[in-house]
């Protein structure tokens, strides 16, 4: 007597915000994406030991079993490329949405260094309420709820979270160096005003990908998830179909 395989087990559709973000960064998204992939803000990247991006992708590989599509903005999508790299049998697919698969260069590293050392001096707001106009498109940026929502879950996280979490991007793997051998589907998204990420960056990603889809948001900044959740929600959607039916 033949005896069937057991069932392959549905991927789950997991979110992962940038530095220090929570699921308010994609508030837009968890209502609107297909429920059968049973979407999920994770919150592994605010946990004490998830001190490099590395850690980090182990961590969200440790805490979720099974198959996974991989949704991260920001530094979430350099969790996202690294968990990849760790367990490619187990990342079906990867969305990467305002990210860079660089490593960290000298310039940046000494921004970064200089707001650590404000955020260990407790000087929080200090440094966040200027990013404001390198987060957001102009017009994004002249939208009081979305710059007080970001502001908010900024200052929630926290001086720990903030310099950890810095700290972690600054020593960020070069994933260019393993994305060539990324064999599931990718698709990359970038506003094309972004200051954080530069449209440059996203452009590399897909072009190391074999078959990457690349699409570009107009009138947007960094802060995509936020400032144009109608055309993220239907880039996602339509890029899930391959696992909804």
């Amino acid at each position: 007597m033949t005896t069937n395989p057991p069932p392959t087990p549905a991927p789950q559709l997991l979110l992962i915000p940038g530095l220090a973000g929570d699921a308010t960064m994609w508030r837009f998204q968890r209502e609107a994406l297909p429920a059968a992939l049973r979407p999920e803000v994770t919150d592994v990247h605010t946990r004490p030991e998830a001190t490099t991006v590395q850690k980090m992708a182990a961590l969200l590989l440790e805490r979720y079993s099974g198959p996974l599509l991989l949704c991260g903005a920001s530094m979430g999508g350099m969790v996202a490329m690294e968990a990849a790299r760790q367990a490619p049998g187990r990342v079906l697919g990867l969305a990467l949405l305002g990210t860079s698969a660089r490593p960290e260069t000298s310039e940046m590293q000494a921004l970064r260094e200089a707001a650590i050392e404000l955020f260990e001096q407790g000087r929080v707001r200090e440094v966040i309420e200027p990013n404001v106009a390198f987060a957001f498109h102009p017009s994004g940026a002249a939208r009081v709820d979305l710059v007080q929502d970001y502001l908010d879950f900024v200052l929630r996280a926290g001086a720990e979270q903030l310099v950890r979490q810095n700290r972690a991007v600054i020593t960020r793997p070069d994933a260019r160096l393993h994305l060539p051998a990324v064999q599931c589907p990718v698709l990359v998204v970038c506003g094309e005003a972004d200051q954080l990420t530069p449209l440059a960056c996203s452009e590399e990603i897909a072009g190391l990908v074999p078959g990457a889809q690349f699409e570009v948001v107009a009138d947007c900044g960094h802060m995509l998830t936020m400032e144009r959740p109608e055309v993220v929600n239907a880039l996602l959607i339509q890029w899930l179909q391959r696992w909804t039916g």
